[in-house]
């Protein structure tokens, strides 16, 4: 089980939600909203990639230590993420984030203009920190203040009542954002249907944000990140005690028309999210070295039931923190380790049914004229987790369609030695999949996304 810094329940101390807590049943539920028009399987695979290679480099730190809401599938530069808007402030201002597993900090671009600033910012671009009665800086030598990384010269001044904290929180290709660690109110509906008013929501209220994966274009008109990862600050963990230490999400068929909405769940009591009798799990393991991710083990993979012979090692994780597998919100393919992902093509290649197209689709390895309504006819593939739960997508999960009639494999390998395997959010869709920290478990199953 994840173990808890003391840290991590003063920060939690201040939390009061409306006299009600996770006894209820309540939980949380915001919509997960899909940006359109979607980027290419190319131009997605391009941008996996880049993603890829900063997630095993992971989050540079310069200091080394039911609310129900729908999420919105997009993506910075265009990647397979998922947006969800956060109201923040008194009275509520409405930012639209990137929810990611992925990373723990909850950041958003702040101001702090005072007057006029419709002319410096458009709705919703940024938070006006001054706006809100219920805004507040965490003191620099508060214990709050030590579980986010700092500026190299980060100067608190113990002789003044009012030294802020200051953060800096840089991804591996350099891009930053640094600011204030503050606290205000966020707005938020439960699954009643009652508008809950969480005080005291930590979060870093960012005025330098540079780089290329958290500005500009590339971030999609994002305006922060809304970390849910496994660390203290991330946004799940804060809300857990009051909702239920546990998160969840279903991520719908984006390809449909109109899409139907995702929705991210955080808490809920055992009767109010975990009644589904056919949900499988596995456990969630835990890499020392790297603390965020939510890692999973698999023992074996299949092709039309017939076991692949992988060797096991594959999928470990070693004593430097390199290999195993993680589930990731923010990436729209699967990264599977070179060894692996050759015998896994191999197979299907020689079960697929389905002629070849003219031409290949760049960065794909095989594709298949599936026109004509021809997917049954795909290889089906299964992959055996830790815990002996079997995850067993349908062949849309990981054929992608690049063109009218075309689909390509949705899988692509990853160096063992330098990183980690992916299962990325498209392996995921049509899933029910529920993070419960207390227990240390994924749980998954196909059935009850359409009556969350």
């Amino acid at each position: 089980m994840l173990s808890l810094s003391p840290l991590y329940f003063l920060l939690l101390a201040a939390f009061v939600v409306n006299g009600r807590t996770a006894a209820t049943g309540e939980y949380l539920k915001l919509p997960l909203l899909c940006k359109t028009p979607r980027p290419s399987p190319t131009q997605s695979l391009l941008l996996d990639m880049y993603r890829l290679s900063h997630l095993h480099r992971r989050p540079h730190h310069k200091d080394k230590q039911i609310i129900k809401s729908p999420v919105v599938s997009g993506a910075p530069s265009g990647s397979g993420q998922y947006f969800v808007e956060l109201r923040l402030g008194s009275p509520p201002q409405s930012m639209l984030l990137v929810a990611d597993t992925g990373s723990d900090l909850l950041w958003v671009t702040c101001s702090a203009c005072r007057r006029k600033c419709s002319f410096l910012h458009p709705p919703a671009t940024a938070f006006l920190a001054r706006h809100s009665s219920s805004f507040t800086l965490h003191h620099c030598f508060h214990a709050t203040c030590s579980l986010v990384p700092h500026p190299d010269r980060n100067r608190c001044n113990r002789t003044q009542l009012h030294s802020p904290c200051r953060y800096e929180y840089e991804y591996s290709d350099g891009s930053k954002t640094s600011g204030f660690f503050s606290k205000d109110t966020t707005t938020l509906n439960t699954s009643s249907g009652r508008e809950a008013k969480l005080p005291n929501l930590s979060f870093g209220c960012g005025f330098r944000i540079s780089g290329p994966s958290v500005s500009g274009a590339s971030f999609n008109g994002a305006h922060g990140v809304m970390g849910l990862g496994r660390g203290s600050i991330s946004f799940t963990s804060q809300l857990g005690r009051y909702f239920g230490n546990k998160f969840s999400y279903c991520l719908m068929d984006y390809t449909l028309s109109p899409p139907p909405t995702s929705y991210l769940m955080i808490g809920g009591g055992q009767n109010a999210v975990s009644k589904n009798p056919k949900m499988s799990f596995t456990p969630l393991l835990i890499n020392p070295l790297s603390s965020t991710f939510y890692y999973i083990g698999i023992q074996s993979v299949s092709v039309n039931n017939v076991k692949l012979r992988i060797d096991p090692s594959v999928w470990s994780l070693d004593e430097m923190g390199n290999g195993g597998t993680v589930i990731d919100s923010g990436t729209t393919l699967t990264f599977l380790p070179e060894q692996a992902y050759r015998r896994i093509l191999t197979a299907i290649e020689r079960r697929v049914e389905l002629p070849s197209p003219a031409e290949l689709t760049p960065g794909f390895d095989l594709c298949v004229n599936a026109s004509g309504g021809s997917m049954s006819k795909l290889p089906k593939l299964s992959f055996k987790l830790s815990g002996d739960s079997v995850f067993a997508p349908p062949p849309r999960n990981y054929f992608i369609e690049t063109e009218e009639g075309v689909r390509c494999l949705a899988i692509q390998s990853v160096a063992t030695e330098t990183g980690f395997s992916v299962i990325g959010n498209l392996m995921q869709q049509g899933f029910f999949f529920e993070f419960d920290r207390d227990r240390s478990r994924l749980g998954f199953s196909r059935h009850g996304c359409t009556l969350r």
